[in-house]
């Protein structure tokens, strides 16, 4: 699942190499019983940092590695295994089972259990406790692996989630369709062919009674009138079926939320009479489906607040798709027609309903910010970014 910038898992051997080296130092120097060994517990210090660094590009290998900083403090003479060391060991074995393969990290975990029993037994013989401690490296690597299946399932949900929002759009446009048209064809059987009738028998009236209408003009006129009234009436009928079923045919597809369509969406806000502008910044990207959809819905959210509270507010929409992240834009000026205040700049709705709410909520779904609030001139405005790195891709 993705993470707020900054708080990528990728990172947490890189911090803690530093952490656990310096760590063990301390130990070293601190421990009355470390502290005449300090040269060679420095050595094994910079073994577990580096042991970290190595595992944050090859887990299984780092949890391994790191599992020797035992048998290379008996070779130089260090005591041990200190308290930095055993802790740094589990903590590798850990990120092991959440970064690397199943396979991949029970097999890691399996030789650095090894490395500390053959390098114990070779120390102090064979015991109880030479076995026992590395056996615990297995709930360590467990422990990773079920903070990685819990972040899989909850990007799962996320997806799913995105899914059923798309199937349920799909689905009320698929009624709708449905709906016109057989308000069309009702329009086409009943309506415009009764009509098309009566139109047809005025007509014969009126040529049936043309010696009448000779002697009264003005009779006949009001006939002509009816008939062409008529007529109109038909094709006026006629091209209402067409827009129905233009609509409503078969070839027509449900509209997809996707911010390859954000300028339809600004298109549809424009034509109801809000000004609008559009801007897209950088190379437009092929983006996750529920990542895709949430940031339409965030600009979809965020124009209809301007609608709703200040409508004749000049507004600018920004997109721009950078190489991590897709950043959104939403900002209005302050509308004409009202005084200057949050509620009509189109924050109020926002803030005391639950539109800012949801924005929040899809923006956090993929580790992403939300930033609303009033701008110093008396509008409103709205900026979210969307990381597109993340263990949930």
């Amino acid at each position: 699942m993705n993470r707020p910038r900054g708080s990528d898992p990728r990172l947490f051997p890189l911090v803690a190499a530093p952490v656990m080296g310096l760590l063990a130092l301390g130990e070293a120097q601190l421990d009355e019983t470390f502290r005449p060994d300090l040269l060679p517990l420095a050595v094994v210090a910079g073994w577990i940092a580096a042991a970290f660094v190595v595992a944050a590009r090859f887990p299984a290998i780092g949890c391994v590695l790191m599992a020797g900083f035992y048998p290379l403090g008996l070779l130089i003479g260090a005591p041990g295994p200190g308290g930095a060391g055993l802790i740094s060991v589990l903590l590798a074995v850990g990120w092991a089972g959440y970064a690397a393969p199943a396979r991949r990290s029970l097999i890691g975990t399996s030789l650095a259990a090894l490395v500390f029993i053959v390098a114990d037994a070779t120390q102090h013989g064979l015991s109880w406790d030479t076995i026992f401690f590395p056996l615990v490296f297995y709930p360590g690597r467990w422990a990773g692996a079920l903070v990685q299946r819990e972040q899989t399932r909850s990007a799962q949900l996320v997806e799913l989630t995105a899914v059923l929002d798309a199937q349920r759009e799909a689905t009320a446009h698929a009624a709708v369709i449905e709906e016109r048209t057989r308000i069309a064809r009702e329009v086409h059987d009943a309506v415009a062919h009764s009509v098309s009738v009566m139109t047809l028998q005025v007509g014969g009236v009126r040529r049936q009674l043309a010696d009448v209408f000779e002697e009264r003009p003005t009779e006949r006129d009001v006939m002509l009138g009816i008939e062409r009234l008529g007529r109109q009436s038909v094709d006026e009928l006629r091209s209402l079926v067409g827009i129905l079923r233009e609509s409503g045919n078969d070839e027509s597809a449900a509209v997809v939320p996707s911010l390859s369509r954000v300028s339809e969406l600004v298109a549809d806000v424009r034509a109801a009479g809000l000004p609008v502008e559009l801007r897209m910044d950088g190379q437009a990207l092929e983006l996750p489906r529920a990542l895709d959809v949430s940031g339409y819905r965030i600009l979809q959210e965020a124009l209809t607040n301007v609608l709703r509270h200040a409508a004749d507010a000049q507004t600018r929409v920004l997109v721009c798709y950078a190489e991590d992240a897709v950043e959104l834009g939403v900002e209005n000026d302050p509308p004409a027609r009202r005084p200057v205040t949050v509620e009509a700049a189109g924050g109020a709705a926002a803030i005391g309903g639950h539109g800012l709410v949801g924005m929040r909520e899809r923006a956090a779904m993929f580790g992403g910010t939300l930033d609303a609030g009033p701008t110093a001139d008396g509008g409103f405005r709205v900026r979210a970014r969307l990381p597109l790195t993340g263990r949930w891709r």
